[in-house]
């Protein structure tokens, strides 16, 4: 059975970082890409970064490339998000997924593809 459970949340004031953790069980991450994605109050979920398993390929929306960082632990099987000058519109519900492709176009990263979901850690970010 495949888990991901998603840790690492909390608040913080902008300019500050973050690191999220996402503890993976239930199948081998050379055979996915992981990915975080987020859902603030009101919007649609949305792409933050992606990873291949197989090469180590990063993808990051627009919005975050040069603040975020993906990561993964294969040797104990954890992706993580490094969050940096976090920002106020970075403030929504983080979830991690593992799918088996990554749809990535116009500098914004799609939910399709991803086939498995963690339960959300929260992120809020105070001006």
């Amino acid at each position: 059975e495949v888990q991901l459970q998603a840790s690492g949340g909390g608040l913080v004031q902008a300019g500050g970082s973050l690191r999220l953790s996402c503890a993976a069980s239930g199948f081998s991450f050379g055979d996915y890409v992981l990915g975080w994605f987020r859902q603030a109050p009101g919007k649609e979920r949305e792409g933050v970064s992606c990873i291949s398993g197989n090469d180590g390929s990063t993808y990051y929306a627009d919005s975050v490339k040069g603040r975020f960082t993906i990561s993964v632990d294969s040797t104990k099987n954890i992706l993580y998000l490094q969050m940096n000058n976090l920002k106020p519109e970075d403030t929504a519900d983080y979830y991690c997924a593992a799918g088996r492709e990554v749809v990535a176009l116009g500098g914004m990263i799609s939910t399709y593809g991803m086939e498995y979901w963690g339960e959300g850690t929260q992120v809020t970010v105070s001006s």
